[in-house]
Protein backbone atom coordinates (compact mmCIF):
# COMPACT_ATOMS: atom_id res chain seq x y z
CA UNK A 1 0.00 0.00 0.00
CA UNK A 2 1.55 3.33 -0.81
CA UNK A 3 2.01 6.46 1.18
CA UNK A 4 -0.95 8.20 0.12
CA UNK A 5 -3.19 5.30 0.17
CA UNK A 6 -1.94 4.49 3.75
CA UNK A 7 -2.32 8.64 4.83
CA UNK A 8 -5.84 8.18 3.42
CA UNK A 9 -6.73 4.90 5.87
CA UNK A 10 -5.19 6.60 8.58
CA UNK A 11 -7.12 10.43 8.25
CA UNK A 12 -10.29 8.36 7.84
CA UNK A 13 -9.43 6.12 11.10
CA UNK A 14 -8.74 9.23 12.69
CA UNK A 15 -11.60 10.95 11.71
CA UNK A 16 -14.21 8.02 13.16
CA UNK A 17 -12.42 8.03 16.45
CA UNK A 18 -12.31 11.67 17.39
CA UNK A 19 -15.66 12.76 15.52
CA UNK A 20 -17.09 12.76 18.66
CA UNK A 21 -14.31 12.43 21.11
CA UNK A 22 -12.81 15.83 20.11
CA UNK A 23 -15.85 17.65 22.01
CA UNK A 24 -14.25 15.64 24.97
CA UNK A 25 -10.72 14.89 24.40
CA UNK A 26 -8.92 18.06 26.33
CA UNK A 27 -11.22 17.52 29.38
CA UNK A 28 -10.41 13.37 29.77
CA UNK A 29 -6.94 13.44 28.00
CA UNK A 30 -5.48 15.66 30.72
CA UNK A 31 -5.46 12.91 33.82
CA UNK A 32 -2.97 10.48 31.45
CA UNK A 33 -1.25 12.02 29.07
CA UNK A 34 1.67 13.42 31.62
CA UNK A 35 4.54 15.71 30.75
CA UNK A 36 3.27 17.82 28.09
CA UNK A 37 3.32 20.72 30.08
CA UNK A 38 7.04 20.16 31.11
CA UNK A 39 7.94 19.44 27.20
CA UNK A 40 6.33 22.89 26.37
CA UNK A 41 8.27 24.91 28.97
CA UNK A 42 11.21 23.63 27.42
CA UNK A 43 10.51 24.83 24.12
CA UNK A 44 12.03 28.60 25.02
CA UNK A 45 11.80 29.11 21.09
CA UNK A 46 13.56 32.29 20.24
CA UNK A 47 12.31 35.62 19.82
CA UNK A 48 10.51 35.90 17.07
CA UNK A 49 10.43 32.20 16.39
CA UNK A 50 9.25 29.32 14.55
CA UNK A 51 7.54 26.76 16.23
CA UNK A 52 5.35 23.19 14.60
CA UNK A 53 3.33 20.97 16.24
CA UNK A 54 2.55 17.54 14.28
CA UNK A 55 -0.28 15.88 15.73
CA UNK A 56 -1.77 19.03 17.16
CA UNK A 57 -5.06 17.91 17.63
CA UNK A 58 -7.47 20.11 19.49
CA UNK A 59 -5.39 22.59 20.00
CA UNK A 60 -4.36 22.75 23.35
CA UNK A 61 -0.54 22.27 23.36
CA UNK A 62 0.00 24.99 20.70
CA UNK A 63 -2.69 27.76 22.47
CA UNK A 64 -0.45 26.92 25.85
CA UNK A 65 2.79 27.27 24.24
CA UNK A 66 1.59 30.55 22.40
CA UNK A 67 0.50 31.94 25.82
CA UNK A 68 3.60 30.97 27.44
CA UNK A 69 6.23 32.29 24.40
CA UNK A 70 4.24 35.17 22.94
CA UNK A 71 7.33 36.15 20.86
CA UNK A 72 7.23 33.33 18.62
CA UNK A 73 4.22 32.11 15.60
CA UNK A 74 3.00 28.81 15.89
CA UNK A 75 1.82 26.13 13.50
CA UNK A 76 -0.02 22.93 13.56
CA UNK A 77 -0.49 19.90 11.40
CA UNK A 78 -2.64 16.82 11.89
CA UNK A 79 -4.05 14.71 9.51
CA UNK A 80 -7.78 14.58 11.04
CA UNK A 81 -9.97 16.77 9.43
CA UNK A 82 -12.07 16.70 12.60
CA UNK A 83 -9.78 17.70 15.28
CA UNK A 84 -8.66 20.79 13.11
CA UNK A 85 -12.37 21.82 13.38
CA UNK A 86 -11.83 22.19 17.03
CA UNK A 87 -8.39 23.10 17.02
CA UNK A 88 -9.61 26.58 15.11
CA UNK A 89 -12.73 26.90 17.04
CA UNK A 90 -10.35 26.93 20.20
CA UNK A 91 -7.44 28.95 19.04
CA UNK A 92 -10.18 32.01 17.52
CA UNK A 93 -11.73 31.90 20.75
CA UNK A 94 -8.22 32.20 22.44
CA UNK A 95 -7.89 35.20 20.12
CA UNK A 96 -4.40 33.65 19.21
CA UNK A 97 -5.53 33.04 15.29
CA UNK A 98 -3.04 35.64 13.61
CA UNK A 99 -0.11 33.60 15.48
CA UNK A 100 -1.62 29.81 15.12
CA UNK A 101 -1.69 28.31 11.70
CA UNK A 102 -3.15 25.52 10.79
CA UNK A 103 -3.08 22.55 8.15
CA UNK A 104 -4.10 19.17 7.75
CA UNK A 105 -1.63 16.93 6.54
CA UNK A 106 0.21 13.47 6.90
CA UNK A 107 3.34 13.73 9.77
CA UNK A 108 4.89 11.09 8.23
CA UNK A 109 5.48 13.16 4.59
CA UNK A 110 4.72 17.10 4.64
CA UNK A 111 5.69 19.78 2.76
CA UNK A 112 6.46 22.44 4.61
CA UNK A 113 6.91 25.33 2.37
CA UNK A 114 3.50 24.15 0.75
CA UNK A 115 1.27 23.85 4.08
CA UNK A 116 2.72 26.91 5.57
CA UNK A 117 5.03 28.27 3.19
CA UNK A 118 8.25 27.83 5.38
CA UNK A 119 11.34 25.51 4.68
CA UNK A 120 11.89 24.99 8.42
CA UNK A 121 10.84 25.49 12.15
CA UNK A 122 13.26 26.79 15.43
CA UNK A 123 10.94 23.86 16.82
CA UNK A 124 8.92 21.07 16.55
CA UNK A 125 7.15 18.93 18.82
CA UNK A 126 5.14 15.61 19.25
CA UNK A 127 2.84 15.22 22.15
CA UNK A 128 1.99 11.87 22.37
CA UNK A 129 1.09 11.30 18.44
CA UNK A 130 3.66 9.01 17.41
CA UNK A 131 2.24 6.06 19.59
CA UNK A 132 -0.71 6.69 16.99
CA UNK A 133 0.93 7.17 13.70
CA UNK A 134 1.02 4.02 11.34
CA UNK A 135 5.14 4.19 10.65
CA UNK A 136 5.80 6.82 13.36
CA UNK A 137 9.66 6.52 12.63
CA UNK A 138 8.93 8.10 9.33
CA UNK A 139 7.67 11.18 11.48
CA UNK A 140 10.40 11.15 13.48
CA UNK A 141 12.73 11.50 10.41
CA UNK A 142 10.19 13.97 8.78
CA UNK A 143 10.42 16.46 11.85
CA UNK A 144 13.81 16.46 11.67
CA UNK A 145 14.22 17.14 8.20
CA UNK A 146 12.51 19.84 8.88
CA UNK A 147 14.08 21.26 12.33
CA UNK A 148 16.44 24.45 11.90
CA UNK A 149 17.17 24.09 15.97
CA UNK A 150 14.99 21.34 18.18
CA UNK A 151 12.67 18.26 18.36
CA UNK A 152 11.04 17.64 21.26
CA UNK A 153 8.88 14.29 22.16
CA UNK A 154 6.45 13.41 24.75
CA UNK A 155 4.29 10.07 24.40
CA UNK A 156 3.69 6.97 26.61
CA UNK A 157 7.27 5.31 27.83
CA UNK A 158 7.34 1.81 28.88
CA UNK A 159 5.94 1.80 32.08
CA UNK A 160 9.18 0.06 33.48
CA UNK A 161 9.10 1.16 36.85
CA UNK A 162 5.34 0.25 37.76
CA UNK A 163 3.49 -2.66 38.37
CA UNK A 164 2.79 -5.19 35.96
CA UNK A 165 -0.80 -5.57 36.03
CA UNK A 166 -0.86 -1.67 35.68
CA UNK A 167 0.87 -1.83 32.50
CA UNK A 168 -1.47 -4.85 30.95
CA UNK A 169 -4.47 -3.08 32.04
CA UNK A 170 -3.02 0.54 30.44
CA UNK A 171 -2.34 -0.92 27.06
CA UNK A 172 -5.39 -2.58 26.80
CA UNK A 173 -7.58 0.31 27.17
CA UNK A 174 -5.09 2.88 24.76
CA UNK A 175 -5.92 -0.23 22.23
CA UNK A 176 -9.55 1.00 22.31
CA UNK A 177 -8.49 4.15 21.09
CA UNK A 178 -5.74 2.67 18.28
CA UNK A 179 -3.08 3.81 20.25
CA UNK A 180 0.18 1.29 21.36
CA UNK A 181 3.06 2.75 22.96
CA UNK A 182 6.81 2.74 20.87
CA UNK A 183 9.06 -0.19 22.67
CA UNK A 184 11.75 1.38 20.09
CA UNK A 185 10.69 4.75 20.35
CA UNK A 186 13.79 6.01 22.47
CA UNK A 187 16.49 4.18 20.31
CA UNK A 188 15.01 4.60 17.72
CA UNK A 189 15.03 8.79 17.83
CA UNK A 190 18.54 8.53 19.33
CA UNK A 191 19.86 6.26 16.32
CA UNK A 192 18.31 9.04 13.80
CA UNK A 193 19.65 11.91 15.71
CA UNK A 194 23.35 10.22 15.41
CA UNK A 195 22.78 9.92 11.53
CA UNK A 196 21.97 13.87 11.49
CA UNK A 197 24.97 15.00 13.71
CA UNK A 198 22.32 16.48 16.95
CA UNK A 199 22.39 15.43 20.35
CA UNK A 200 19.91 13.52 22.12
CA UNK A 201 18.29 13.99 25.48
CA UNK A 202 16.34 11.48 27.37
CA UNK A 203 14.17 11.45 30.57
CA UNK A 204 11.91 8.91 31.85
CA UNK A 205 9.02 10.24 33.97
CA UNK A 206 6.88 9.14 36.30
CA UNK A 207 8.56 5.63 36.89
CA UNK A 208 8.66 5.43 32.91
CA UNK A 209 4.50 5.97 32.43
CA UNK A 210 5.79 8.51 29.72
CA UNK A 211 9.08 9.37 28.18
CA UNK A 212 10.24 12.61 27.25
CA UNK A 213 13.41 13.34 24.56
CA UNK A 214 14.63 15.58 23.14
CA UNK A 215 16.95 16.39 19.91
CA UNK A 216 19.40 18.93 19.34
CA UNK A 217 22.26 20.47 19.04
CA UNK A 218 25.70 19.68 17.04
CA UNK A 219 27.59 16.86 18.80
CA UNK A 220 25.38 13.46 19.32
CA UNK A 221 25.75 11.64 22.59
Amino acid sequence: MSTPELSAGHSGLMDSVYRHQRHIYDLTRKYYLLGRDRMISELAPPKGGTVLELGCGTGRNLILAARRFPDAHFYGLDISAEMLVTARASIARAGLSDRISLAQGDATSFDAASLFGRAGFDRIFVSYSLSMIPGWERSVSAALAASTGSVHVVDFGQQEGLPGWFRKLLRRWLAKFHVAPRETLASDIAAQARVAGKSCRFTSLYRGYAWLIVVGGAKPI
